[in-house]
Parts: structure tokens; sequence; C-alpha cells
């Protein structure tokens, strides 16, 4: 099996390309990243080689086409700062780049795996399913939706399978470079072992559907299995506060905290969101096997290391 994962260097792309080692020690796999939010460190381990690209490079993919083949694509490589507003710049790099890898993806007749987002449902009533509510409150929400649709049209086609997986609010390990854009869980934590106060957003009561790392690699492991097409929540099914989230670091560490609350600066923010897996559970087989507790624990594990 001769696997490529765009955007390797990455949070989600790096766990991923480690563990598709491990787990299939005969594939090659091929990691794509251009580093602009990617980080060598987090291929440490990693076995494979690498390939330095921009994906809104058209040429690019010409040169991959020519030069190898792939049965399987994870494409993970994105612009994932929600807060940036240049709606040309975010199109092109998510929603362009996607329909020239499944052009690539159709010559080579390889599976595509890629990554959406809770993003497209915006402020919808949770519990989201997949086929309702796709009302994104941001352009980065609005270029994941396109993503969908250009890769629900391949799928029509019938010649590739092609399958989406709409990450919720995802942590773990690898995530540190991603900086202001990593994970609330993993800034609280930086503010707790500091002795700063962890900041929230006001009253703190803010929901969101945290899915660990490793459940999130799982679920690609599970659409790269099975022979099918589709897009699919991936999530806990259950929704969390950032107060929670808080008090659960605080007591994984044991120090006493004090929260400091402000203004949300931003109005397309998503105040809840929560998946319905019902589809995911049905289809792929994906059951996540960590809770917020259970993840954050595993997190705190590794981070103190």
């Amino acid at each position: 099996m001769r696997v490529l994962i765009t955007g390797g260097a990455g949070f989600i792309g790096s766990n991923l390309a480690k563990e598709i080692e491990r787990r299939y020690p005969k594939a090659k796999v091929w990691v794509l990243d251009d580093f602009s939010s990617g980080h060598f460190k987090n291929l440490y381990h990693f076995k494979g080689e690498v390939i330095t690209g921009d994906i809104r490079d058209r040429e690019l993919w010409d040169y991959l086409l020519k030069k190898f083949h792939f049965d399987v694509v994870f494409h993970h490589a994105a612009i994932t700062d929600t807060t940036i507003l240049d709606q040309r710049l975010m199109m092109e790099t998510n929603a362009d780049s996607l329909r020239y890898l499944l052009d690539t993806a159709l010559r080579w007749g390889a599976k595509v795996i890629y990554a959406s987002s809770a993003g497209v449902y915006g402020n919808s009533p949770p519990p989201m399913r997949e086929e309702e509510g796709l009302f994104p409150e941001n352009i980065y929400g609005f270029s994941k939706l396109m993503m969908d649709r250009i890769a629900q049209r391949y799928m029509e086609l019938k010649e590739i399978n092609v399958v989406g997986l709409r990450y919720f609010n995802v942590y773990g390990e690898g995530e540190a470079f991603k900086g202001k854009t990593a994970s609330m869980i993993y800034q609280i934590y930086k503010r707790v072992i500091s002795g700063e106060k962890p900041r929230l957003f006001k009253w703190g009561e803010q929901k969101r559907d945290f899915v660990y790392i490793k459940d999130v690699v799982k679920a690609n492991l599970l659409a790269l299995e099975k022979d099918i097409s589709g897009i699919f929540n991936i999530g806990t099914g259950e929704a969390r506060s950032f107060n929670e989230v808080v008090d659960i670091i605080s007591q994984e560490l044991g120090i006493k905290v004090e929260v400091e609350y402000f203004d949300c600066p931003y109005d397309f923010y998503q105040n809840h969101t929560q998946a319905d897996i019902t589809k995911a559970r049905e289809v792929l087989g994906y059951v996540p096997e960590y809770s917020l507790e259970e993840g954050i624990k595993d997190y705190l594990r590794s981070l103190r290391k």
C-alpha cells in the first residue's frame, strides 16, 4: 500500500502517518507539506519520505501524477485558523485544492479520505447531523462545506471511494506547534502550569464536542478499511463546557485555579457543538474510546513528559 498524507507535518497528519507505519509495516508512506504551519518535530520517528509543496499549486499535482502512484490519499493540508477572514485565500487553499487532488486521485484510482469540519454547521441546533443545519458562520466553515460539495460530485462517479470526516474539536499530542489555533485544552493547560489564570469567554459555559486525537486516527483507519464513500461526523457525541475542561485539568494537575472571563470578540463564534455520530457508528463502525476525562488524562501524561 502506497500512502500520501497531505499536511503530514501537522497535528492530525503526523499522528496518522506514524500510526499507519505502526499498523501497516509493509506500507510505504509519503508526507506532503509546505511547512507553513506544520513542524518537522512532529515527524520524529516517521520513517517515510517528505515532499515539500503547496497544495494550491496545480503544477505540484502534475508532478505527483508523473512521478508517483498512490493507493490512498489522506488529505489534511488546509488553513485551520478559523479567524482568518481572507475569503479568496481560504477558498483557494481549502476548496480549490481538494478539486486538484481529486482529479489526480481519479487518475491514480486512489481512495481519498479528507478532513472536513464541524464548522459547516455554524450555530445550528445540536446534535448536528450530516444532512442538516449546514449554515457556517465564517469563511472557514464555508470552505469546508464547499469541500464536501466538491467531494460529493466525485462520489457520484463511483470510480473512486471518497470519505469526508467532519472533525469536531480535536485535541491531543502534536498540536503544540499550532500556536494560537491549538485546542482550548492545550491553551488552558499551558496557562495553568505557568501559574497564569485560564482565560475564557464569558461565562465559560460554551460547549464543545471534544474528540481525542487517538479516536480521530482510529476513524481515519476505519475509513481506509471500509469499501465506502460518504461524509461522517467524528466526535464523541457529547458536549462539554469550557468550565468543565478547567475543572478536569485542575484536578489532574492538583492545582487550584481561578478563571478570568472576558467578552468574546467574534461575531461568528460557535456556542455549542455536538456531533450525532449515528452514521459513523453504523457505517464505519466508529465508536470513540476516550471520554473527555480519559482523553485529558492520557494527553497530560504525554505533555508532562
